[in-house]
């Protein structure tokens, strides 16, 4: 039993089996909104040509309800094997459609546009749980999607575990072996042991692991840490199961398999299309605030010459996307004959009582307006509206370990994690884990939270100098 699931790993590359269910789970989505509003359409009495247009409204605007409140963010455990915790936003998705479904109606000049749209979103919601169901089953039959999981740990623990990934099929792991370098066999499961932690990249490219769950190893806390980097970075989804896991049952955001409960990092892959999403909310947000703000850019730019001579805009290098240089914009807020920034071993050092920042600089700085111009990057692509900090060059030649430079990956951003929990009081290494966890973890969602967090965290004024 053990050698096949190894022999078949070998056979193709990993497969996304998140991004294969949110796929089928949207086209579901779609041909359940465009069948039942078509026949909503011509039960309320539209003509054909209207019922269609009503229809294909529906079909367009339900997935994009659905996509936009995360209902196709599939990464964990329970969203796989069942749709019942996508239901309350499944819900909110509902109510989401009922609006331009009713102006489709409106526009169509339905008899009664209120009850045509109450009606398409019902019956949607009836073949779009029917037809999801579908997708589900037939999915969880397709052998090539079930998930080659690899155990890291031994033991008792580890024996459960495997115990119960076999008897839950729906969730598709298929464990391979184990990882462990004190393995001990009373307990284990009978799996063959693939080698030592500091041999599972290799382990992983070798079987091509899918997933990887930690299960009690003896290791320290640097080796299960150095593990889930390097899960992570493959992108493979790591599942730890906790410590006093008997008393952990009625925790929240744990994934559980049989009882036995997991805590579970997505691998949360940037695909082309979250790319897409995250640059169209960059151009979209920053145009606007640039067009709103003008005038307000006129006041500081003309406090900024009234108090100093000088240009209005400091620049200054950075690293961004893929290691590219760029040039940051900011508002001055120091005298122009200013030494440059203070840094020390190549880090950047900030002092809350700066001689060097002008009064108007100090108000600049105080609440981040200093910061405003870089819209401009935003808009030309040089930064994203959340990301990881923008390093200038001196930071960046100091990063030494390979998950630093995941930071990379994403535009730096206008604000982020470092910005809402304590901007320059953050040492720098702190920074790099706050940035590493965000570039590995991003969603929309988050940006959006970040986004929303900036606001009070700006105003507390905390870490601004």
């Amino acid at each position: 039993m053990a050698d096949g699931p190894l022999l078949e790993a070998k056979e193709g590359p990993r497969r996304d089996r998140s991004s294969i269910l949110a796929r089928a789970l949207a086209w579901a989505d779609l041909v359940a909104s465009v069948v039942a509003c078509e026949l909503i359409g011509l039960a309320t009495g539209l003509p054909g040509s209207d019922a269609l247009a009503f229809a294909a409204a529906a079909g367009l605007a339900f997935p994009l309800c659905m996509f936009f409140l995360g209902v196709y963010a599939v990464d964990d455990l329970r969203a796989w094997a069942s749709g019942v915790t996508e239901a309350p936003k499944a819900l909110v998705g509902a109510l989401t459609f009922s609006w331009p479904l009713f102006g489709a109606a409106w526009l169509l000049n339905a008899p009664q546009p209120a009850l045509t749209a109450a009606a398409g979103v019902a019956l949607t919601l009836v073949f779009g749980t029917a037809l999801r169901g579908g997708v589900r089953a037939a999915l969880h039959r397709s052998h090539p999607l079930r998930q080659r999981t690899i155990i890291v740990g031994s033991g008792h623990v580890s024996g459960k575990l495997v115990a119960k990934l076999r008897q839950n099929v729906q969730f598709g792991l298929v464990p391979l072996g184990l990882v462990d370098d004190d393995y001990h066999s009373e307990g284990t499961p009978d799996l063959p042991r693939l080698g030592g932690l500091r041999e599972l990249p290799k382990i992983i490219d070798l079987t091509g692991a899918d997933r990887v769950i930690i299960a009690f190893s003896r290791a320290s806390h640097e080796e299960l840490l150095h593990c889930i980097r390097t899960c992570r970075d493959k992108g493979v989804a790591v599942d730890v199961v906790p410590r006093l896991f008997e008393f952990l049952v009625g925790a929240r955001s744990l994934d559980t398999v049989g009882g036995l409960p997991l805590l579970s990092l997505g691998t949360h892959r940037l695909t082309t299309p979250s790319r897409f999403v995250k640059r169209a909310l960059d151009i979209v947000a920053s145009s606007l605030a640039l067009a709103l703000l003008s005038p307000f850019w006129l006041l500081v730019a003309l406090a900024i010459r009234i108090e100093s001579k000088g240009p209005v805009l400091f620049r200054q290098r950075r690293v961004g996307l893929e290691g590219r240089e760029f040039s940051l914009l900011k508002f001055r807020s120091m005298y122009t004959n200013a030494p440059l920034e203070l840094t020390v071993a190549g880090v950047m050092i900030k002092a809350p009582r700066d001689p060097r920042v002008t009064k108007v600089g100090r108000l600049l700085r105080r609440f981040s307006l200093d910061e405003l111009p870089q819209l401009l990057n935003v808009v030309r692509g040089e930064m994203s509206l959340v990301g990881p900090r923008p390093l200038i060059l001196e930071e960046s030649s100091t990063l030494a370990e390979d998950w630093h430079v995941r930071r990379f990956d994403l535009r730096p951003g206008l604000t982020g994690i470092w910005q809402i929990q304590g901007r320059s009081e953050n040492p720098f290494q702190e920074m790099i884990r706050l940035d590493y966890q965000y570039v590995a973890g991003w969603s929309l969602a988050r940006d959006i939270e970040i986004l929303l967090g900036t606001i009070p965290a700006v105003l507390s004024g905390r870490g601004a100098y």
